[in-house]
């Protein structure tokens, strides 16, 4: 039987995958299990009453399970891990963290307005520790084998890779070969491609958020 999941619609699209990155991790994981699902797509600028009562936070993503809607990426993919290990997608502890700080480090180079604020130089510095993290370890964080850091990763560069090149003209440096390699191969993933929102309403989801 198909799972129920509720992940954000595109900013003026209702009918359209939109542009949440905790959505789409929720989307390459049951994509990467091969688990059935039916995807319901919530406009979160007026979200449906049925949505609200049965999550009144109004928060997506939010799967069915046994009967209850969770909310929460994390706790979403710990719960399909724990359902349908095979195949794992288990992060060794040790490797859980990599990359944790890269997403929080581009909104805040996004959003500002000061060049000399040393907001790039923090999103340099964490890029370049995945880039040493990639060369050690390669080419996915555990090896050979996509595992949850990876999906949970994809989307935030994706978005960092469409934003920063709108807003900002910026693009990850060339001497970031690994980097460079690694966000290739996790945007061809047919999961990806399967679930990424197009570029324009990455955009359109970061705009109020650039330009208040």
């Amino acid at each position: 039987m198909a799972l129920e999941v509720c992940v954000k619609a595109a900013v003026g699209a209702p009918d359209v995958l939109g542009d949440c990155p905790f959505s789409q991790r929720v989307l390459l994981t049951l994509e990467e299990k091969k688990i059935p699902y039916q995807m319901h797509l919530i406009n979160v600028a007026d979200k449906p009453q049925w949505f609200l009562e049965a999550n009144p936070e109004g928060k997506v993503p939010v799967l069915k399970v046994d009967g209850k809607w969770v909310p929460d990426s994390d706790v979403i993919t710990q719960i399909l891990e724990e359902k349908y290990p095979e195949p794992s997608l288990v992060t060794p502890s040790e490797y859980a963290s990599v990359g944790s700080k890269i997403f929080g480090s581009f909104v805040q180079f996004l959003k500002s307005k000061d060049a000399s604020d040393g907001t790039e130089q923090t999103l340099l510095a964490e890029l370049s520790a995945l880039e040493e993290h990639l060369k050690a370890h390669g080419p996915y964080v555990n090896g050979d084998k996509i595992s949850a850091v990876d999906l949970s990763l994809a989307p935030k560069l994706y978005h960092l890779e469409v934003a920063l090149g709108h807003f900002k003209s910026w693009s990850v440096p060339e001497n970031l070969t690994h980097v460079k390699s690694y966000m290739k191969l996790l945007f061809s993933r047919e999961s990806f491609v399967k679930t990424q929102a197009e570029k324009k309403y990455v955009v359109a989801g970061w705009e109020p958020k650039v330009n208040p």
